[in-house]
């Protein structure tokens, strides 16, 4: 008999349309490949949901807080269910960006200058030197980022604005220019590197990731061979120090024309899924078609990650 899969998708964040659609396209590629598949667009009875249907395993499609930060996999531990991605703890310290940089660079992980601050300091005084970016701590897709440029008349005052929805924490980093790269990780293996051409954007932000159109993906990334290999091991070894399972995705700047050096801006333990993500786009490229990745991932799932 098939597995039941249980994908779960939508929730509650900012990211419910992202997840909608990663949701239908494994739902869809799994029950293609013979899998019994209940869709679940989860709310907050979802242990009671899951307790009625009791799946062999739950593909958990969820992005953002909630459903990326160690909450719904606490409960998928709790009732015993087999789920994909990262564990509790790796998906909580991941989501955290501010730790998740404390943990990789103890690794030898390069990353940015930050400081954790209220977000009224950054609107009374710039608290790094211009350039920088503003990030809410806990939050994807790039909801809540803001460049100041390095000739900013004065810090963002957005931050004030009472239409804020990110937490009072801001996490304020060194803006690194350069190009934008990924790097996807399955398993123990790294996957390509895709170098991100935002279209008609000022930043690779939600539209340039999930509007058709919105970004050029260059695959396999023009590199020389040294510094593809180095963002490769780079990728490999932020998932393994943050101890990400199943499929993670670790984001850089490489400024060839200053410095040389790479960063690691952050790494996704549940990336997109969607006709426009990334990690489909490298999988597919070593050969590994759509079906194939999301099967793989079912049949890696497992509690205590």
């Amino acid at each position: 008999m098939a597995k039941h899969v249980a994908v779960l998708m939508g929730g509650w964040s900012s990211e419910r349309p992202v997840s909608l659609n990663s949701g239908k396209a494994c739902a869809d590629a799994l029950e293609a490949r013979g899998y019994r598949v209940t869709r679940v667009d989860v709310d907050r009875t979802i242990a009671a949901v899951l307790e009625e249907l009791r799946p062999d395993v739950c593909f958990n499609a969820l992005h953002g807080i909630y459903g990326e930060d160690g909450t719904v996999q606490g409960i998928l531990e709790v009732m015993d269910i087999p789920y994909t991605h990262s564990g509790v703890l790796a998906s909580a310290l991941a989501m955290n960006k501010p730790k998740a940089k404390h943990v990789m660079k103890a690794a030898g992980i390069p990353v940015a200058e930050h400081k954790l601050v209220h977000r009224l300091e950054v609107v009374n005084a710039h608290v790094l030197e211009p350039p920088y970016v503003v990030k809410p701590p806990a939050e994807g897709s790039s909801f809540g980022v803001i460049i100041v440029p390095a000739d900013a008349a004065h810090p963002p005052q957005e931050l004030a604005s009472p239409d804020w929805r990110f937490g009072d924490l801001v996490m304020v980093e060194k803006y690194i220019p350069g190009r934008e790269l990924t790097c996807g990780v399955m398993g123990e293996r790294a996957l390509d590197v895709i170098e991100v051409f935002p279209q008609g954007e000022a930043f690779y932000d939600y539209d340039a990731k999930y509007r058709p159109g919105g970004s050029k993906h260059v695959l396999p990334a023009k590199l020389s061979p040294f510094i593809y290999q180095n963002i490769q091991t780079l990728a490999l070894e932020a998932h393994r120090s943050l101890g990400c399972r199943g499929v993670s995705r670790a984001d850089f700047r490489f400024d060839d024309q200053g410095d040389g050096q790479i960063i690691c801006l952050e790494v996704n333990t549940q990336p997109g899924m969607t006709a426009t993500s990334l990690v489909p786009e490298m999988a597919a490229h070593a050969g590994i078609g759509f079906g194939e990745l999301v099967s793989w991932m079912v049949e890696d799932a497992s509690c205590r990650r």
